[in-house]
């Protein structure tokens, strides 16, 4: 297990800030690159890194593959990071992968789309309370136009003392532990830190690509050199890539659809059946509980319960639909026609570092309670190294291909759904039984994409060498 140099890198990717209820994240565009490099060396000492322990506020930085550019690194360096970082999210062969058509198309998008200001810089301003928060960001605010910086747009998150997600479960719990990061978990969640930091070795056992340094500028010296041994400054040592999209869900659209599958004879709502097919369709219960170890009834309370695996106790999905999300975007140890061992070793080489936030009114719906108060959604983010063999491997491979496993015609219920599938093309649900199994049809889309960009999620050191090119 390698050491990480926790001081050096920013404290989100691994901590996830649980205790910081609001946050406020701005989409910047920079208008004069000298203004806005003074106003990263400004505030880079103020950047949260994994040992700080802040109580108040917490502040981190992102980049797009423009927003370097823009903020003055060469081409030639900027073409050494990652095809799909360079590219972005909205070209036709992103759009493919990721599903995003008919309203979720990038030109529909309110940022990060062909017909919205470009984005540049993402500040993540975070607080104990919507008042911390919003007093920090307020007065890093009034520096922007003298920095050279325009506010593109403002998103506001929050997390729910229960951490449950506005569909009405609890979320954010099945997520990778980083080797020397200091955290614990099960082994099975225990991955290389290479998959998710680079310059250190990932679970290939290799390094993974990192963007090294093809032309001098800016004070070279403050740049680690290249773990792989290629001799040059390294830039992504510490850092990460970030993906991050807006998500908006259609609460009533979901419980409406759960009630009319699952309604009594007489037409009225049979509350627990409609909340049993939410729970198969996602992996779990809304109190956090795994279906896969409560199959008939959510045991109530509140569980971090993310110690399990399939091969052993529901080889054939009987008790936790292979379609289900929780369970076809973390196979564990059923990885396609695998054995356990082989498949939890594929498995780890497509995980995500995963965080989200609530954005819009909260509201902890349920099959009564499914109106919430203007529109509601997920401020999505995931750290990985590669983002073409994990976060797009997962969201192409698993959560939209339809033949997933021994399926059909199943993409995954809440992120792979087709808005408009073509003529004769159907979007069902499988829930394996015995003697025959059942089939949820007619399955709809409710989550929709409002906006989204790749972001470089750098290490301290590279934030304030940025502040020197």
């Amino acid at each position: 297990m390698e050491n990480l140099e926790l001081s050096d890198i920013q404290g989100y990717i691994i901590r996830g800030y649980k205790h910081m209820m609001y946050s406020r994240y701005a989409i910047l565009n920079i208008t004069d690159p000298v203004l806005a490099r003074k106003f990263i060396k400004a505030h880079a000492a103020e950047i949260t890194n994994v040992t700080h322990h802040a109580k108040e506020n917490c502040l981190n930085m992102a980049f797009t593959s423009t927003g370097l550019l823009a903020l003055g690194l060469k081409q030639s360096n900027l073409d050494n990071f990652m095809r799909e970082f360079r590219e972005g999210m909205t070209t036709e062969h992103r759009r493919r992968l990721l599903g995003d058509f008919d309203s979720s198309a990038p030109e529909n998008w309110r940022w990060g789309g062909p017909n919205n200001d470009a984005v540049h810089i993402l500040l993540m301003v975070f607080g104990k309370d919507k008042e911390t928060a919003l007093a920090y960001y307020d007065s890093l605010q009034k520096e922007f136009a003298a920095s050279g910086l325009k506010e593109v747009i403002q998103l506001d998150g929050q997390t729910l003392p229960m951490n449950k997600e506005h569909f009405g479960f609890r979320d954010g719990i099945s997520q990778p532990v980083i080797k020397g990061s200091g955290r614990t978990g099960p082994d099975n969640d225990c991955i290389n830190a290479g998959e998710f930091l680079m310059g250190y070795k990932n679970e290939y056992n290799v390094y993974p690509d990192t963007p090294v340094l093809a032309e001098e500028q800016g004070e070279v010296f403050m740049l680690p050199f290249d773990a792989g041994g290629s001799g040059k400054k390294d830039l992504g040592r510490n850092g990460s890539y970030m993906v991050m999209r807006q998500l908006q869900q259609d609460v009533e659209g979901y419980w409406n659809f759960m009630n009319e599958k699952t309604k009594n004879e007489d037409g009225s709502v049979n509350e627990a059946e409609s909340v049993k097919l939410a729970a198969k369709m996602m992996g779990r219960w809304p109190s956090g509980a795994p279906v896969v170890k409560y199959p008939d009834k959510d045991p109530g309370g509140i569980s971090d319960d993310d110690n399990f695996m399939y091969a052993d106790i529901d080889k054939d999905g009987l008790k936790c639909p292979f379609g289900s999300h929780l369970r076809r975007t973390n196979p564990r140890d059923t990885f396609e026609d695998n054995g356990a061992k082989e498949s939890l070793r594929l498995t780890k080489r497509h995980r995500i570092m995963r965080r989200a936030r609530l954005y819009g009114e909260p509201i902890v719906s349920s099959p009564t309670n499914y109106s919430p108060n203007g529109e509601v959604g997920l401020i999505f983010t995931c750290f990985n190294a590669d983002i073409s063999r994990q976060y797009e491997f997962i969201q192409y491979t698993w959560a939209n291909y339809p033949k997933f496993k021994e399926l059909y015609n199943d993409p995954d219920p809440i992120c792979g759904m087709v808005e408009n599938p073509a003529p004769g093309v159907e979007q069902n649900f499988t829930i394996q039984a015995e003697p025959v199994n059942k089939y949820v049809t007619g399955l709809k889309k409710f989550v929709f994409v409002k906006g989204g960009a790749y972001f470089f999620f750098p290490s301290l050191t590279v934030i304030n060498y940025l502040a020197t090119i």
